[in-house]
């Protein structure tokens, strides 16, 4: 199959400046004609063709909808702009984790690497045709661009008049592991479809202790629930959980990844994790049944986590704490002792007692999540956190919702690899009370405010940054 490149002219859409997290909105504006295209292109400008021309990227997300028709679409611009080959999660599904993981881990076939990667997600926002959709790109150390990057993207956004596309190329089945081949101006183009969980599961399986996992997964007095909210981490729960840990198919909830996240906000927290909440206990009406010893759910694109125990709610800034205090101990792949850690600034300072008591160096950071990858690059931090359910390690270069989960259950296989056959198993509150009695218990309170305007929202932004320098005088 032999394609040819045209260039579409095109005029600039506002508003497409990428945030912390790449660009989001809504689907019906992504649809608009040219629209993701002009956001493809002026990510490719921005890059340069030297980065560009012969590149190996992956294009893949959470699965909600559009995202099959923009994995195409940028499959054709990719290939009108001299990619050599694009790397696609079966079915498009891949974790934002799990891409950084690909990113980082993987070799094709051929000797490949991969250069970057375009994420196709809105992270823990609604999906379906009247909610949003989000893409953002991410770099050869696996994190998200830059600021500098995202700079020049935007800074292109408004000056684009043309984009490239290969025309002629067919619509790639991504549907079926397998590699497709075409030929154009510069040579070879490629499309590899890949299972989406197996590099990840390899990766985890590097870091945690599985056998010592599954032995508390496995044991009759251990009960367990995971809730993907209908995200990609269904894609990665039955191999991990039930395949290699040995958890009853029973203990996955919404673990089927679909477009509109089943009609549910996939963001894992008291408010939207409604089913896994109930069944643990923390509904407002109580069960008949006893509730498991042990729950957590991931958002949509799988980055972030909730933990909980039974009639028991983990903060997410005391769960990046105590795994950081029980690492070395239970999870092999910080046996050596951890680098650092670091938090950003809004989570509460559990993290930085915790640093202190074990003389860690210590960090914290703006909000997002490329600056503890800085760190991270840097050899300063093995694991870092955030209030916003966000957790993750200098594994890769994104907060991971699954490491989480089984880090959380290492730890808990460590307190009770000599008790699994007592009566009582030490407990996720356990743990949680014996960290407070240690470093003391720190408070704190996070309000959302969701679908406000967005006017509004930066006119109160810009009268707090004014008061910051008079500050003297307000304080009188």
């Amino acid at each position: 199959m032999v394609f040819k490149v045209s260039r579409v002219q095109s005029t600039p859409f506002e508003g497409q400046k990428p945030g912390t997290s790449g660009l989001r909105k809504k689907v019906k504006v992504f649809v608009q004609p040219h629209y993701l295209h002009n956001f493809v292109q002026s990510t490719f400008n921005a890059l340069g063709a030297d980065v560009v021309r012969g590149a190996t990227l992956v294009v893949s997300g959470d699965g909600r909808y559009f995202s099959k028709d923009a994995v195409q679409i940028i499959i054709k611009m990719a290939a009108a702009n001299g990619v050599r080959r694009i790397w696609v999660g079966q079915n498009s599904l891949l974790s934002t984790p799990a891409v950084s993981a690909v990113i980082r881990e993987r070799v094709g076939a051929d000797g490949s690497k991969a250069n970057g990667a375009f994420i196709l997600t809105a992270s823990h926002n609604p999906g379906g045709p009247n909610e949003d959709f989000g893409i953002k790109y991410n770099m050869e150390n696996g994190g998200p661009a830059p600021e500098g990057i995202t700079d020049k993207i935007y800074a292109n956004t408004t000056t684009i008049n043309e984009y490239l596309i290969a025309e002629g190329l067919p619509d790639v089945d991504i549907s079926t592991i397998g590699l497709t081949s075409f030929t154009g101006p510069e040579g070879q183009f490629d499309v590899d479809v890949f299972d989406s969980a197996s590099d990840y599961v390899k990766l985890m399986k590097s870091i945690f202790d599985f056998e010592s996992i599954k032995k508390l997964l496995t044991s009759p007095n251990f009960t367990f629930c995971y809730d993907a909210l209908h995200g990609v981490g269904g894609a990665y729960a039955q191999r991990i959980f039930v395949e290699e840990l040995g958890a009853q198919e029973s203990s996955l909830l919404n673990c089927v990844p679909k477009e509109d996240f089943g009609g549910g906000h996939p963001d894992p927290n008291l408010t939207y994790a409604k089913e896994l909440v109930a069944r643990m206990g923390l509904g407002k009406t109580k069960g008949n049944q006893e509730p498991p010893e042990f729950g957590a759910a991931s958002d949509g694109d799988a980055d972030r986590n909730m933990v909980l125990g039974k009639r028991f709610f983990v903060t997410p800034s005391d769960s990046v704490a105590i795994i950081a205090a029980n690492a070395v101990q239970a999870i092999p792949y910080f046996s050596g002792g951890l680098k650092g850690v670091a938090r950003s600034m809004p989570t509460s300072a559990a993290l930085d007692v915790v640093a202190k008591n074990l003389n860690l160096k210590f960090f914290e950071v703006p909000t997002g999540w490329k600056f503890f990858g800085n760190l991270m690059d840097a050899g300063m931090c093995s694991i870092c956190g955030e209030e916003s359910f966000g957790t993750g390690s200098d594994h890769i270069r994104e907060k991971d919702g699954i490491w989480a989960v089984l880090a959380w259950l290492s730890i808990l296989a460590y307190k009770n690899k000599d008790n699994l056959g007592g009566e009582k198993l030490v407990s996720v509150e356990d743990i949680v009370r014996q960290h407070w009695s240690t470093y003391g218990r720190h408070y704190y309170t996070r309000y959302d405010y969701e679908n406000v305007d967005a006017g509004a929202a930066k006119e109160l932004m810009a009268y707090l940054i004014k008061l910051q320098s008079s500050l003297g005088e307000v304080n009188k």
